[in-house]
């Protein structure tokens, strides 16, 4: 009863003054609850405005750039926002990573610089996995459900889908680095690929570390998973771990012009 009453007191304010009470609410809760009072608490709550005020007072409008054709989605997609990939930097060892091909000496981490190897260019990254002789590839498997990105938002607004990747060579030995991301659907079905021809590197390289990057434009409905898979070895068959290094990996889905 005491919320019922709360609820027709706040219903007798105005629309704009309504907006701004409501623009205080947690996102999540407006969404669920807030929608579901009244049919006017339910128009406030669907106003491109609401939603322009959430994303102003919380620091999260776009700046220098058109505004988002939905506020709505720009605001959850600007929350949801981080990197997809667990222990991308190596930090928990193998830990969250599928190893799909694991021979020679196997997979290994290591700490930057490395031995006959370079700094990271960016702050914050201390280690990298690092192949061998033998064919190493390891892989995740993101559920976009499971971490938040709900099957309307995937099919209607499709927003960017950000892949990067940095990978290095020794100094002294050639090697090889490959990358394939792939945009599955609920059955697991192939909408969108991204497989570059694998990167050889020539023994005697400046061991400068790179990135492997592309973004996923306006791509087929349906997407429900995102399969990262990478890795790759050394190219002169030598005893232990020469092969490719790679860390810092992210997938990140918008916001971005398409959002």
């Amino acid at each position: 009863m005491a919320g019922q009453r709360g609820a027709a007191g706040l219903g007798a304010l105005p629309e704009d003054a309504l907006l701004e009470v409501l623009a205080l609410v947690p996102a999540r809760d407006l969404v669920r609850s807030c929608r579901l009072v009244c049919t006017q608490w339910r128009a406030v709550a669907d106003r491109p405005s609401l939603w322009k005020r959430k994303c102003e007072r919380e620091g999260l409008a776009p700046a220098a750039r058109p505004p988002p054709p939905d506020w709505r989605v720009w605001y959850f997609l600007c929350r949801l926002r981080r990197n997809l990939l667990r222990n991308p930097r190596a930090e928990e060892k193998l830990k969250h990573w599928r190893l799909d091909s694991n021979e020679g000496d196997e997979w290994k981490v290591e700490g930057l610089p490395g031995t006959h190897g370079n700094s990271f260019p960016g702050a914050g990254v201390r280690k990298y996995f690092v192949t061998s002789y033998g064919l190493c590839l390891k892989s995740q498997l993101i559920d976009l459900k499971k971490e938040g990105y709900w099957e309307e938002l995937m099919d209607k607004h499709r927003p960017d889908i950000i892949i990067s990747d940095w990978y290095a060579a020794r100094f002294d030995c050639g090697c090889q680095y490959q990358l394939k991301v792939q945009l599955l659907s609920a059955d697991h079905l192939v909408l969108e690929e991204f497989c570059p021809q694998p990167v050889i590197i020539d023994q005697w390289s400046d061991a400068k570390w790179k990135e492997m990057s592309y973004t996923f434009h306006n791509y087929k409905p349906g997407v429900r998973y995102i399969l990262f898979k990478h890795g790759g070895q050394d190219t002169q068959y030598w005893a232990g771990w020469y092969g490719i290094r790679v860390t810092n990996s992210s997938i990140t889905i918008g916001p971005g012009t398409s959002a």
